[in-house]
């Protein structure tokens, strides 16, 4: 069973409101981020202190050579091996939201994290010509393993009674099917507050489960949740005040499935489907992921925190430092394009950003006053409507320049899917209106394409693929050719 493209319906819009489901997550978000930051603190603290006391205890108790000793290596060795191992738990996914009953995987990061941060500081010390005694090493390989798995369990232990006592920190999350999978996600839910999920009821109106409540599944105590046999309907969802709908019956059918969704829809909850085997992830969607039981969910999936902190000062900093650099030649174009032909220098367009926000682009102005200002763009630098000053700022893409000042205002980046105009958006279907999960940018896969003299629209591939794979490194390397292509000159 394919997921439904539900999460491209409420793209493009004027106004919308913000559901509560958004608010809801938006206050598990905040603080979910200021526990990840709080982890990484906790597992730095805690390999360095473990780290230390391994070399004063090897040293002290065990060589008995006190003399040996030296506080000052003491500090940055349990520093170093501190950082590496933070960075290699990162690598691993422990700030991510994990389930897990039995908090397997969370010991079993903390033990491969620390082994290979113990070896890669070995191997650094030795290539440094610093010898490390053997005991240490030995004691810091069992020590330290049991330390962080120790810290991770009380951290997990605060974090989750935190997370139950603060007032919308957990979303409200209604389960569909009280099957088994129904209860091994309502057990998931309840052992991992992480997730940022409360499970409030299951609905199940097959007659199956004539109790009245489901017992949850492990060791940790039997808590029951109530099933509530009524169908499911948006009146249902709103009673229960529901955040998440999680569809948690195997191969329902598409009939059922468009109601729940539509149901989801009508009260502002987020809907989770159970992906089968063989059915691909959703390319755009966050994951939810329940020890081994998968869904794709309607909400986006999160872009990197540091990507989007670096793309946003590198925008910043090459928009400044552009403006600045080639003031005098933006003030020259200026004035040969008043020279040139009557009318404004600039020319101010509404387009489609970002999830569908309206915002005024500038450029150069190219055409005469008298061209329509939002027909087709020129396919050909022959087309009548260019000016002769155009012609040569279009060719050199010279007239894009004054979007740097879009991007510092951050309505666009320096690179992206280029933003449409309006009337053309009011005609995208769900597919096309994926381009629109990004922020609009100068450059971008399609503008270097060979296709970039057709429709944007007709051309989607080059967007979509940036948008599922961009990295620092691809936005530097779009930049290096667009710099190319600029200088070959364009249309």
């Amino acid at each position: 069973m394919a997921a439904p493209e539900f999460f491209a319906s409420n793209l493009y819009v004027e106004t919308l409101a913000t559901p509560r489901a958004a608010r809801s997550k938006a206050r598990s978000d905040l603080l979910t981020a200021g526990l990840a930051w709080a982890q990484v603190a906790a597992d730095f603290t805690t390999c360095a202190i473990g780290m230390a006391a391994t070399q004063i205890v090897s040293t002290l108790c065990i060589a008995r050579t006190p003399h040996l000793l030296q506080m000052q290596d003491v500090a940055p060795t349990s520093a170093a091996f501190a950082i590496i191992a933070v960075l290699l738990l990162h690598r691993d996914g422990a700030s991510r939201k994990v389930s897990g009953l039995l908090g397997i995987r969370a010991t079993e990061r903390a033990i491969r994290a620390s082994v290979q941060a113990l070896f890669l500081l070995l191997t650094i010390r030795l290539l440094l010509g610093q010898l490390v005694p053997w005991t240490s090493s030995l004691i810091a390989l069992f020590v330290i393993p049991v330390l962080l798995i120790l810290e991770k369990q009380c951290f997990s232990s605060i974090a989750g009674n935190l997370q139950r006592r603060i007032e919308g920190s957990l979303q409200r999350a209604v389960i569909l099917g009280a099957g088994d999978v129904g209860r091994s996600v309502v057990s998931n839910l309840r052992q991992a507050p992480s997730i940022g999920l409360d499970p409030v009821a299951v609905i199940d109106d097959s007659r199956e489960c004539d109790e009245g409540a489901l017992l949850e599944m492990g060791y940790r105590g039997r808590q029951s949740i109530p099933v509530d046999l009524r169908p499911l309907s948006a009146s249902l969802l709103k009673g229960y005040r529901c955040d998440m709908l999680l569809v948690a019956i195997p191969n329902l059918s598409a009939d059922k499935l468009a109601a729940a969704t539509d149901a989801a829809h009508q009260v502002g909850s987020d809907i989770a489907v159970l992906r089968e085997i063989g059915v691909e992830r959703q390319p755009f969607s966050e994951p939810l992921d329940l020890d081994g039981v998968h869904f794709t969910t309607s909400r986006e999936r999160p872009e990197s925190r540091l990507y989007s902190l670096i793309k946003r000062a590198t925008d910043i900093l090459v928009s400044v430092t552009l403006i600045a650099l080639l003031a005098p030649l933006l003030a020259l174009i200026w004035i040969l394009i008043r020279l040139d032909s009557p009318g404004p220098s600039l020319f101010v367009q509404e387009r489609i950003g970002r999830n569908g926000a309206f915002f005024k682009i500038l450029k150069f102005r190219t055409m005469f006053t008298g061209a329509p200002r939002y027909a087709r763009s020129p396919t050909s630098s022959q087309d009548p409507r260019i000016t002769r000053i155009g012609r040569l700022l279009r060719r050199l893409s010279l007239d894009e320049l004054p979007q740097l000042l879009n991007v510092l205002t951050g309505t666009m980046s320096l690179v992206g899917p280029r933003p449409e105009m309006p009337y053309i958006v009011d005609h995208y279907d769900a597919r096309q209106l994926l381009r629109l999960r990004v922020k609009p940018g100068i450059t971008g896969l399609w503008q270097l394409s060979a296709d970039r003299a057709f429709p944007i629209h007709e051309n989607l591939e080059y967007d979509l693929y940036y948008i599922r794979n961009r990295n620092v490194s691809m936005d530097v390397a779009i930049l290096m050719h667009t710099l190319i292509f600029a200088l070959c000159g364009g249309v």
